[in-house]
């Protein structure tokens, strides 16, 4: 079916169908849930645009959530998704094009910078595809011991370190507050403003099911600590952070949650996006995964061809200030800046 023949129609409440229609759909992630919908708007203040592409008989054959951000500090974007690596159109070729066309026009009619769909995988939009970033994914073993002895011995010793100084990782709900005043402390550390509380509140509520938590301590000191999803027989490490002044600890982060996941009997560890070449890129490759470019496509009507970023030199003024900042008032300010990014 060519896209002229469908209709794209915004979701009303039929918030299961949409859930159902990405669980089914191939390259359905837990980014392109429905829930996040309320999320970004109650949270951030985003304006969200979640379309339905129907044939003339009303059946459903793709999807598409985006999210318009817009500041006259940053710029103008529609987003498939904020704060989150992957998104784009699901469904049939025809559902997908009839989408994409649907976004090209309304980021054109908007005037907007760029519009950035954050494809997982290669979907032939028909869009340029932005390769600035990548991800990391490394296969799990059946048990712990298998992995731990793929490691190298200069990791394996990297990671027995935190252990036997007495460090511990904790997983579980009522792990998110600690997780939140490491994850804010490394973002103040990074020069870049954090999320609110509210968002990792919001979301723990929206996805109980699909998020994890876990933090690191020494005694009852947090260190360490991340936060991600399962979906489909893979983690995916969303959210990290860690004290720079004790940087075994991400080493003990890191291969526990691995170790949970094998216990959840996952089979993919996804280490989350990254650019390539730098630290993070780096630091991820050393445990043993493989590097997966993430096809992000683009329609850049205003002439921009990324979203803000501490990398971008016009930029570079805010994240040397930021680390200045002391962590209260960089948490109090963060928030505030955060709604303004995408």
């Amino acid at each position: 079916m060519t896209g002229r023949e469908l209709t794209v129609l915004p979701l009303d409440g039929a918030t299961g169908s949409w859930d159902d229609f990405v669980a089914r759909a191939e390259g359905g992630n837990f980014a392109q849930l429905a829930g996040w919908r309320d999320v970004l708007s109650q949270v951030l203040g985003a304006d969200c645009l979640y379309w339905v592409a129907t044939d003339p008989h009303g059946e459903w054959q793709g999807v598409l959530p985006l999210a318009r951000v817009k500041s006259r500090l940053f710029g103008h974007y529609l987003v498939s998704l904020p704060f989150l690596n992957y998104g784009g159109p699901l469904g049939s070729p025809g559902g997908r094009r009839r989408l994409v066309a649907e976004a090209v026009a309304e980021a054109r009619r908007g005037k907007a910078d760029l519009l950035e769909l954050r494809t997982r995988y290669d979907a032939a939009l028909g869009l340029p595809v932005s390769t600035r970033k990548l991800t990391v994914l490394r296969a799990l073993p059946e048990s712990p011991d298998e992995l731990w002895n793929d490691f190298p011995s200069k990791l394996r010793s990297q990671i027995r370190k935190p252990m036997k100084d007495g460090l511990e990782p904790r997983f579980g709900p009522d792990q998110r507050e600690a997780f939140y005043e490491v994850f804010a402390r490394t973002m103040r550390d990074l020069g870049t403003p954090v999320l609110p509380r509210g968002w990792f509140e919001r979301i723990a509520v929206t996805f109980p099911e699909l998020i994890v938590f876990g933090v690191v301590y020494y005694h009852n000191e947090p260190l360490a600590a991340g936060c991600g999803f399962v979906w489909s027989g893979e983690f995916e490490m969303t959210w990290a952070g860690a004290r720079r002044d004790r940087g075994a600890a991400n080493m003990l982060l890191y291969w526990s949650f691995m170790e949970e996941m094998i216990r959840r009997r996952i089979g993919v560890f996804n280490f989350g996006r990254c650019t390539p070449g730098g630290g993070t890129h780096r630091f991820k490759q050393q445990w043993g995964g493989r590097d997966v470019p993430l096809p992000w496509c683009q329609d850049a009507p205003g002439g921009r061809g990324a979203t803000p970023s501490p990398d971008d030199p016009a930029l570079s003024w805010g994240p040397r200030l930021w680390r200045w900042l002391p962590v209260p008032i960089a948490n109090r300010l963060g928030p505030r800046l955060a709604r303004l990014l995408p």
